[in-house]
């Protein structure tokens, strides 16, 4: 016999599951992209650089919880090296194998 309980937790799960989907549904199925406003679809470009940044940058400056801006934080240092390649190369799989080599290197020391 299924518990209530369940049955509430499930249909509160699958709820938000569904409104989520709708919402981001119709922003991709019911709106044409060259029908926003220019200065919107400018502003839509930097949304994946901005939602990638705030996962990472936690990750880089706190890897222990508490905030470390030292030399001895190797993953900042991964990071800004990782950085640094993008910016002077562009090229999305030198920039993640300079940040896990050097990660690996720092690592390994």
């Amino acid at each position: 016999m299924i518990e209530m309980d369940n049955v509430i937790i499930w249909g509160i799960i699958l709820g938000g599951m569904l409104a989520t989907y709708a919402t981001r549904l119709s922003f991709i199925a019911l709106i044409r992209y060259e029908r926003l406003p220019k200065l919107f679809q400018r502003g839509l470009r930097y949304v994946p650089p901005a939602i990638l940044a705030a996962l990472i940058f936690p990750e880089l400056v706190r890897p222990t919880g508490a905030l470390s801006l030292s030399l001895s934080n190797h993953r900042l240092m991964a990071g800004l090296i990782a950085t640094l390649v993008s910016w002077r190369t562009k090229n999305i799989w030198l920039t993640i194998s300079a940040g896990m080599v050097v990660l690996w290197l720092l690592s390994s020391i």
